[in-house]
């Protein structure tokens, strides 16, 4: 199936979720942020889950995509990164998690700031890309929800890093942003019904 009529026959929206940073804490070491590194680091965000269910409830399909290059760097095992998403994925009304275990030198198409995490859950999903949201808190996360054309949200500072493309709004948290894109979401509907 070509892209075009995929793009025609797709009408579900999705937000798509960076893992660390967005629905559990970071761990800031070197002031860099890193995963956890086992189960005893994971801590989901304060108030992820009402926001999901919120985001749920307004017919969003939720897609965490999740660089982790740490796999093949050795410093974690796939193993590990498996319970983890486990833990997320039961505590969480989560649909999909897609991960990217490469580094940059593999040169994947999965590894974000590409978006080959998000386009294939598009075809899995049957996704309507532009109505869709990107939620991350580094620049990577940005720039991938850019490069598959849905709007992108940043929570958080970015940690200081440059971002090359702004990201559509910037909030604080992971509640706040559910609840903009329900707005944006509405909004989009209303719209649409009214030149109908």
């Amino acid at each position: 199936m070509g892209i075009d009529t995929l793009t025609l026959q797709c009408t579900r929206s999705a937000v798509f979720l960076d893992r660390d940073g967005v629905l559990n804490e970071a761990i800031v070491r070197n002031g860099k942020p890193c995963p956890p590194r086992d189960l005893s680091e994971l801590i989901i965000t304060h108030g992820a889950a009402a926001a999901l269910e919120a985001l749920k409830h307004e017919g969003f399909l939720l897609v965490v995509v999740t660089n982790q290059p740490d796999v093949a760097r050795g410093t974690i095992s796939r193993t590990e990164i498996d319970k983890i998403n486990m833990r997320l994925s039961t505590s969480l009304p989560l649909d999909a998690i897609e991960v990217c275990e490469h580094d940059d030198a593999a040169q994947c198409d999965c590894r974000k700031p590409k978006p080959g995490m998000i386009l294939r859950a598009r075809e899995k999903f049957c996704v309507k890309l532009a109505d869709s949201f990107m939620v991350g808190d580094r620049w990577r996360d940005i720039e991938a929800g850019r490069r598959a054309g849905c709007r992108s949200v940043l929570i958080g500072d970015g940690y200081g890093e440059a971002f090359l493309y702004q990201p559509t709004v910037k909030l604080e948290s992971l509640p706040v942003a559910a609840s903009w894109i329900i707005q944006q979401h509405r909004r989009g509907r209303e719209t649409h019904e009214n030149t109908q």
